[in-house]
């Protein structure tokens, strides 16, 4: 250290003994006492902010545990029910679906590429819950159509006629996998698949109802 002094050479030693007196090495005991009486350093200040805000706002392991859902997997949840003009409601979980006759079509999707998708005739949910098909459907049951509609409250219609396999060349699908893959979440987990139609408007997404509904009170009788 260099002291610049303006008052004489007695000043300047003054200063230099007083500089010296504030370097001379502490004893121990000194030590000791400034480390612990010493405010902590801005590093150790942000460190035990930190934990103090973590241990505050982290939820604790009970809160994990009421907030979980009661099962990871979705098939426990997502439902897809049948109602309106049938002899039985009907509602089936994806594991209900799994087990009912499967089939696959190979069809071009909404990207314009072809895709395979994995799934249930509609037709099978239908007699499930006894909708008239096959040989019983005709007479006035060709007045029955069927509503599709998504989560999105997105709908689409389809004569009876259309979804029986004695009348329609391909069958209309109600799918849970597209290439070996569960469908996304803003597909599925259910979708209609409807290989017959030129354009994919009635393939309703997020498919979450299926309503019969009886047309007969408003056709004009001959």
């Amino acid at each position: 250290m260099i002291s610049i002094c303006r008052s004489g050479r007695s000043a300047c030693l003054a200063g230099s003994c007083r500089g010296a007196a504030s370097l001379r090495p502490m004893s121990a005991g000194m030590k000791r006492q400034v480390r612990f009486s010493a405010p902590p350093s801005p590093i150790r200040r942000l460190t035990a902010s930190v934990l103090l805000a973590v241990s505050t706002f982290a939820p604790s392991p009970s809160v994990f545990a009421q907030t979980r859902p009661a099962s990871s997997t979705p098939s426990a949840s997502a439902a897809l029910v049948v109602t309106g003009a049938v002899s039985q409601d009907v509602k089936l979980n994806l594991d209900d679906l799994r087990k009912l006759p499967r089939k696959s079509v190979t069809t071009k999707g909404h990207d314009d590429q072809m895709h395979q998708y994995d799934g249930v005739p509609i037709a099978a949910l239908l007699a499930k819950a006894g909708v008239p098909l096959g040989s019983a459907l005709r007479g006035k049951s060709m007045a029955l159509a069927v509503v599709a509609e998504g989560s999105d409250g997105y709908r689409a219609a389809f004569s009876l006629a259309e979804l029986d396999d004695d009348f329609a060349a391909e069958a209309v699908l109600i799918a849970d996998s597209v290439d070996g893959q569960p469908l996304g979440s803003d597909q599925g987990p259910l979708r209609l698949v409807v290989p017959g139609d030129k354009r994919q408007g009635r393939w309703v997404r997020m498919l979450k109802s299926i309503t019969v509904v009886n047309l007969a009170g408003a056709v004009p009788s001959n």
